[in-house]
């Protein structure tokens, strides 16, 4: 591909100047033929005959022999054609095709059709240096790409900083980046959800929102599928679009349609957003039975764009109906959930900890938390499958994060899938949990979905999972992996667990009553060890909550102590120590000793009469020293 390059000094006509004169002479050159196909040199020559052309226009260019009014004559076939007015055949011959026909433009028509159909350029280019054979095969894109990778990192900053995009490296889509070119538009954007302060009424419901962030130029492509160099012209008041949102970490827009027209001109031009495309309002403007004027070109009938032309990859788009549920930035209410607001919803692990999990629990996509009692094993699970979406709002703990608890008569036909009875008595083949969050997450590749499964133990986990043992472990989430159940739907249904769902379990290593997890489970999980954590983040936690000092000294050494001995007890192990959530408050203690004593007597007491089943003495004992001097 040869870029075509004019010499400056030469350039006393330029392409914006002479193309309104260009395009109508043109269309009646080629209308003159009859129907004859002509070539470009034929087409300008007939445009020569037509207007005076400045001697300077026909000097050669430096690099390929090409004149400066060729070069003009053929990107004014270029906007033609991508109006849908002419058509090159197979011989590089021009003809018009029946939009063209009847097309008749004056100067400012043709200045209007220019402009609409230089949006698909959005970046801008100079016709006078460079040749549209660049483009003859290839729509100039404009790429929506996003800043933030799987990691919970956000490259907004580094890219801006060096003059790049990288594709996210745990999965890039290399096929995508390669396509990528010079001259290319590249806007930086963050896809949510949004219901309050809405510029329009939508009735209380959700909307999508799209934010940009910033615009460039690519430079170069260095050709590796990972990243461009890019020319940033950041927005530093960032811009919120709605309703048309991209989900994708990258994805071409084109200018074929009216949403996507008025995308490019909100992000391009400053232009607002024109609500009613998705509101259903009738536009402001002429009525329907009025003509348009000379001055403006009716647009090409869907029947008239040519098969080619309308050849490009799909662009993943949501409209109203179908709300985007991906929390990029934003969620409803204004803020994301990350492991920030874990911490702030009450966990004492520090934000290191929980990033590590989320990190290990991404690569490994299967997670089980596994302590003693009390150390808040299921309330983590949740909030860290909240804090891997991005959300907490109540569209995304409906659609997107499901809970289940395994127990002694779960059975795989109620997990996966069986024949179970339906309302008029009849068995009929249903799905489980698994096979409802399986679908889910297929349905919404590019967005997380997470399955909390609450004492993974406390049933048979080979027995409910069945084929899913497999299908779960990480290397496996590919068709190509997919594996018939035990139940088909239809002859031959295959299935795999797709890479976006998310499992995470709890297990109570304390239970005596439980089943051991085999080694094919353990393999297929990740495991983190939670402990009791009474420490300085517990005690400001509690003394928020009116717990004075003096009692959080108490506690803190009695529950030590206790747990130093159970720990040392033979028939016990460090499994069964007390865990803080026991000890925890969630709102204000008007009467903490009273609080304390309670908690002891109604919750940690009884605990320790399990422990101590066959030394009900020992567990008397280690009850009083807990109370000891406690007002009650």
């Amino acid at each position: 591909m040869v870029l075509m390059a004019f010499p400056r000094g030469i350039l006393k006509v330029k392409f914006a100047e002479c193309a309104a004169e260009y395009l109508p002479l043109i269309l009646d050159a080629l209308r003159d033929a009859t129907g004859k196909p002509l070539s470009v040199s034929q087409v300008a020559s007939a445009v020569r005959g037509k207007t005076s052309i400045p001697s300077d226009s026909f000097k050669k260019s430096s690099t390929n022999g090409r004149s400066i009014f060729e070069n003009h004559i053929r990107w004014c076939g270029f906007y033609l054609n991508k109006a849908s007015a002419i058509v090159q055949n197979r011989n590089g011959l021009w003809e018009l095709k029946s939009y063209g026909q009847r097309l008749h433009l004056s100067p400012q028509g043709a200045a209007k059709l220019l402009e609409e159909h230089k949006l698909s350029f959005p970046g801008g280019f100079d016709e006078d240096t460079r040749s549209p054979f660049e483009f003859q095969n290839r729509e100039p894109i404009c790429w929506l790409v996003g800043a933030k990778w799987s990691d919970g990192s956000d490259q907004f900053d580094r890219f801006m900083h060096e003059g790049v995009w990288i594709a996210d490296p745990s999965n890039p889509p290399k096929d995508a980046v390669r396509r990528m070119q010079a001259g290319d538009s590249v806007v930086i954007k963050a896809a949510f959800v949004r219901k309050k302060n809405l510029p329009f009424e939508y009735g209380g419901k959700h909307v999508s929102v799209m934010r940009i962030k910033a615009t460039g130029i690519i430079l170069e492509n260095f050709g590796d599928g990972n990243h461009v160099k890019v020319k940033w012209d950041r927005v530093y008041e960032p811009r919120d679009w709605y309703f048309y949102t991209v989900r994708t970490a990258i994805t071409p827009i084109y200018s074929d349609n009216k949403k996507s027209e008025n995308l490019l001109r909100f992000i391009f031009r400053n232009e607002p957003q024109d609500y009613s495309l998705w509101l259903g309002r009738p536009r402001r403007g002429r009525r329907r039975s009025e003509k348009p004027s000379e001055n403006e070109y009716p647009p090409a009938s869907s029947e008239e764009r040519s098969v080619e032309e309308k050849a490009v990859p799909q662009v993943y788009i949501s409209d109203a109906e179908t709300v985007v549920r991906e929390v990029a930035s934003e969620l409803v209410g204004g803020y994301p959930y990350t492991v920030e607001q874990v911490i702030a919803d009450g966990c004492f692990l520090p934000e290191t900890a929980l990033s590590a999990m989320l990190a290990q629990w991404r690569v490994k996509k299967n997670l089980i938390l596994q302590g003693p009692p009390g150390t808040g094993k299921t309330w983590l699970a949740k909030r860290l499958g909240l804090a891997l979406i991005g959300a907490d709002d109540r569209e995304t703990l409906r659609t997107r994060l499901r809970v289940v608890q395994f127990h002694p008569s779960l059975s795989y036909e109620d997990f996966v899938r069986g024949y179970r009875p339906s309302g008029d008595g009849r068995l009929m083949l249903q799905d489980g949990v698994m096979m409802e969050a399986i679908e889910a997450a297929a349905d919404e590749p590019d967005i997380p979905f997470v399955l909390v499964i609450e004492e993974i133990n406390r049933g048979n986990p080979a027995q409910i999972l069945g084929e899913m043992l497999t299908l779960l472990e990480s290397t496996k989430r590919k068709p190509s992996e997919a594996m018939e159940l035990t139940y088909r739907k239809t002859p031959g249904e295959r299935v795999h667990v797709p890479e976006n769902l998310h499992v995470i379990g709890t297990m109570n290593v304390a239970d005596r009553s439980l089943a051991l997890v085999d080694l094919a489970l353990r393999r297929r999980f990740a495991f983190v060890d939670l402990e009791p954590a009474f420490g300085p983040t517990w005690r400001g936690w509690c003394s928020e909550r009116g717990i004075g000092a003096d009692l959080l000294d108490i506690i803190e050494a009695r529950i030590g102590a206790l747990n130093q001995t159970i720990a040392a007890a033979p028939s016990l192990g460090p499994q069964f120590r007390i865990g803080h959530s026991f000890l925890t408050p969630d709102e204000t203690v008007a009467d903490p000793a009273g609080w304390y004593r309670a908690m002891v007597e109604t919750e940690i007491g009884p605990l320790l009469d399990e422990h101590w089943y066959d030394a009900p003495d020992v567990a008397r004992a280690e009850r009083k020293k807990l109370l000891a001097g406690i007002a009650g």
